[in-house]
């Protein structure tokens, strides 16, 4: 396995996946479609075939 090349692979979907999240995450907020003032967030990654299933959880203030 090339590691440099695994390494920049995976580094360019985390930050599809950040940047993705994070207008979605806007989008929501803007369309004023979340209710109170907090937004609980949760983010599951998986690998398809394999165990993996690792879950990232925060709450944020949206007002």
């Amino acid at each position: 396995m090339d590691e440099d090349a695994f390494n920049m692979a995976v580094r360019k979907f985390l930050k599809e996946v950040g940047v993705t999240s994070q207008r979605e995450i806007e989008r929501i907020v803007r369309d004023h479609k979340v209710a109170g003032d907090r937004l609980k967030l949760r983010m599951a990654l998986t690998a398809e075939g394999t165990p993996l299933n690792h879950i990232v959880e925060t709450e944020i203030d949206v007002h």
